[in-house]
């Protein structure tokens, strides 16, 4: 009898799933729209040519070795994160304590653990939708802190259940528990809260002095501009004193999904506050990882601090950011040519790599099992997936299994 033989099983992962699935269909014409992984217009991956000229730079250097880094990570890389996502002039740089992690996925991680250990707060607050894996990773680390939800997204309008957020972080939470926000592109919806909505949900968080958790996965990926990207963090953190927390990815940004660079910055508003964190941060890092992979990280730092591949990063991320918005228009007027029954002009106006389409459990089903269009059982399609060469064939097939329900 096995020691392991009693563990229960979870559902396997329904994005990684798909994924699989998608790889072992042999139909000519399928589409995956499930993936959170930027494609390029034939739906391959992208090397991001910044990165592709840092890694020859890098590489054709006969000192760059497979050293470990420092247990917080690589220097470089942690300052230059931190002006990306807080602003060049940082005034207050000396209160933040950051450490690189493994992607956007270890930052969320060690900063749940961080708090979970620091100041075992009641409840963590979590957007309704949300990515599956905030629940997860608050599951994990310490399952007595209870996971609440702040309704977030109106399913008949396709819009911000603004009124009802608010009410419910005025009237539910309590001092110290922490509230999670996705800094920009939120993630299924595709819709942000306005600079004006912003401000409101600041001033409830400092009245109730809550803890603010952003997970940033999109600066620069969302709408093409890296300080609009950053607007709702910077607010925060240059017109609050609140303490909070930064979960900062490189993943999208820079298309170095393997590569599993992050950042998890801690703003501490005190030197000393800063001095522990960091030191708290260091020991539970080491006992997980020891140090942070090192060569993604020169990729960025590389990218970040030299001027020129700074300006063709950028000019990368406007490519991505313009392709998903053209990619957005083309489905929309395909669906309305269709008059495909339903509401999309959503589709036009969120931002970022994914929209919520609204779609049933059994018309997802029938896209999957009939025209080989995969897409998560939430209903949220990414537009990555989209091409010039798949798009009329997606809005025909949705227009059909929404006309035609019973489709066999």
């Amino acid at each position: 009898m096995s020691l392991f033989a009693n563990l229960s099983e979870a559902e396997p992962d329904a994005a990684f799933a798909l994924i699989e699935a998608y790889k072992a269909d042999n139909f000519p014409f399928k589409v995956d729209l499930s993936p959170g992984f930027y494609r390029d217009e034939d739906a391959r991956p992208w090397i991001l040519p910044s990165v592709e000229k840092a890694k020859q730079q890098l590489w054709s250097d006969s000192t760059t070795d497979h050293e470990h880094l420092p247990i917080l990570g690589h220097t470089a890389l942690l300052d230059r994160a931190q002006s990306l996502i807080f602003g060049a002039t940082c005034k207050d740089a000396a209160t933040i304590a950051s450490i690189q992690t493994i992607a956007g996925t270890g930052a969320n991680h060690l900063g749940a653990l961080f708090l979970a250990k620091a100041r075992r707060p009641r409840s963590v607050w979590i957007s309704d939708p949300t990515w599956i894996n905030h629940h997860e990773i608050w599951q994990w680390v310490d399952s007595r802190i209870e996971r609440q939800t702040y309704p977030y997204f109106n399913k008949q309008s396709f819009t911000i259940n603004f009124e009802d957020t608010i009410s419910t972080l005025k009237l539910k939470a309590k001092e110290g528990d922490i509230v999670i926000f996705h800094g920009c592109a939120h993630n299924p919806t595709g819709i942000d809260f306005t600079k004006d909505q912003w401000k409101a949900v600041a001033a409830v968080c400092e009245e109730k002095n809550l803890v603010p958790f952003f997970d940033v996965a999109y600066q620069g990926f969302a709408t093409g501009d890296l300080a609009e990207d950053a607007w709702s963090v910077r607010h925060f953190f240059y017109n609050t004193s609140l303490e909070m927390l930064v979960a900062q990815s490189f993943s999208k940004n820079f298309g170095l999904y393997g590569e599993r660079v992050g950042v998890l910055h801690v703003v501490c508003r005190t030197e000393i506050a800063k001095s522990k964190t960091l030191n708290m941060l260091s020991r539970l890092s080491r006992a997980e990882i020891t140090t942070a992979p090192i060569n993604g990280a020169r990729i960025v730092a590389k990218v970040l601090g030299d001027a020129d591949l700074k300006q063709q990063w950028q000019k990368d991320l406007l490519h991505m950011s313009h392709r998903m918005k053209s990619m957005r228009k083309r489905l929309l007027d395909a669906l309305l040519k269709y008059q495909t029954p339903g509401s999309w002009d959503h589709i036009l106006t969120d931002i970022g790599m994914f929209s919520m389409t609204g779609l049933q459990p059994d018309q997802i089903r029938q896209l999957k099992g009939i025209y080989h269009i995969y897409l998560l059982p939430s209903g949220r399609i990414s537009i990555t997936g989209l091409t010039e060469h798949n798009v009329e064939y997606v809005a025909m097939s949705i227009n059909k299994v929404v006309t035609t329900p019973k489709l066999k």
